[in-house]
């Protein structure tokens, strides 16, 4: 569980009881159960249900002449996409969805198509940056400037930032658009930290990467040009439709995430000799936490991201496991005097507005 990394190491601090500790207990938990760390049959079966039923809206949307229902059935599509991606593309990210890491690397890559995202990128960020570097300046790039909305207090200030706790719904609602048409093409160019990684080296990368694009474009405008047009379906009603859904499927992930880095955490810059004065489970809990949303049983729901800290130590399981992770977290983490929190989803978003409002003033240079 405790990463190694090339570039930035953690403290050498006594975390070797606590470590011992959670493997056991977890360890325990799967041998109590007779169970494994990966999806089981019923998370496979769910999701394949999930995905024809979006592959039904599809069609039905492409098929009908009406332009109400075209918007609902091609916004439905894309919002089941979405949801499959919450509930197993991050999973097959991870390798907690299939056991075969290249099923899992289809299932991503076939469920990220409609939303226009390299998943192998999006991959390498997520797992191999975020997951090792959360909140450390220029290496967690989830937190990069980029000079529209200020993250950490690290970043510089514009004047028009006072009001980033008023416009983010905006940026929430474009930000997987950002990500399709900026940081794919910046890391595909070699214009990020990614070069380093060699994520789909050679001409074959490149040519998956340009024919998934061009299946976006497709599957998504061009099919329904082609064919839902031809049933008087407008062209403004299509393209309408694609840029409100894809805003929509943005705003539903990026209201689950957001705040769970946001919410009363720390954030760092890298030290001059790349060693960071705490240990690695030490900065996790000060850099995440769980959230609950009420009533509980909505968590199914969020692909277990609610247990935001849960997955951060537990990155290797499948999320059905994290109530049961959070529980044995919270008891070893009172006993070895752990920083863990739990809070509401409304705890969540007040605590995400007040730290918008504090990076939007002028007079902050770190976070308490």
């Amino acid at each position: 569980m405790n990463p190694s990394s090339k570039y930035i190491h953690f403290s050498t601090a006594d975390e070797t009881a606590f470590h011992q500790a959670l493997l056991q207990a977890s360890q325990d938990y799967l041998q109590k159960n007779n169970d494994h760390r990966l999806a089981n049959k019923r998370n496979i079966v769910v999701a394949g249900g999930l995905f024809l039923l979006s592959i039904a809206s599809y069609l039905y949307a492409l098929s009908t002449q009406s332009s109400a229902v075209y918007i609902m059935a091609y916004s439905f599509f894309v919002i089941l996409i979405m949801f499959l991606n919450v509930i197993c593309q991050h999973d097959a990210c991870h390798n907690t969805l299939f056991k075969n890491t290249r099923i899992n690397r289809i299932v991503g890559r076939l469920v990220t198509l409609p939303l226009g995202i390299d998943p192998d990128f999006w991959r390498v960020r997520h797992v191999d940056y975020h997951h090792h570097y959360a909140n450390i300046e220029h290496y967690d790039l989830d937190i990069e400037e980029n000079g529209i909305f200020r993250q950490t207090p690290f970043q510089q200030w514009r004047g028009f930032m006072r009001y980033q706790h008023i416009y983010w719904p905006l940026i929430a609602a474009l930000s997987l658009s950002w990500v399709a048409l900026v940081f794919d093409w910046a890391d595909r160019t070699g214009r990020t930290r990614l070069r380093e990684n060699n994520v789909l080296s050679g001409w074959q990368g490149w040519l998956l990467f340009l024919l998934s694009k061009l299946l976006h474009l497709t599957v998504m405008i061009g099919l329904p040009l082609a064919i839902a047009h031809t049933h008087g379906i407008s062209i403004s009603t299509i393209l309408f439709t694609y840029l409100v859904s894809q805003m929509m499927a943005s705003m539903l992930v990026v209201y689950l995430l957001l705040g769970t880095h946001w919410a009363e955490t720390k954030f760092f810059t890298p030290p001059a000799n790349h060693q960071m004065p705490h240990g690695w489970y030490q900065h996790n809990f000060m850099t995440a936490c769980d959230w609950l949303p009420s009533p509980h049983w909505l968590w199914r729901l969020t692909g277990g991201v609610n247990y935001h800290l849960t997955h951060h130590l537990f990155p290797g399981w499948h999320h059905r496991h994290y109530p049961a992770l959070a529980q044995i977290i919270a008891r070893l983490a009172n006993e070895y005097k752990m920083p863990y929190r739990c809070i509401s989803y409304r705890q969540l978003v007040k605590s995400q507005i007040s730290f918008l409002r504090r990076m939007g003033t002028n007079n902050m240079n770190k976070i308490d």
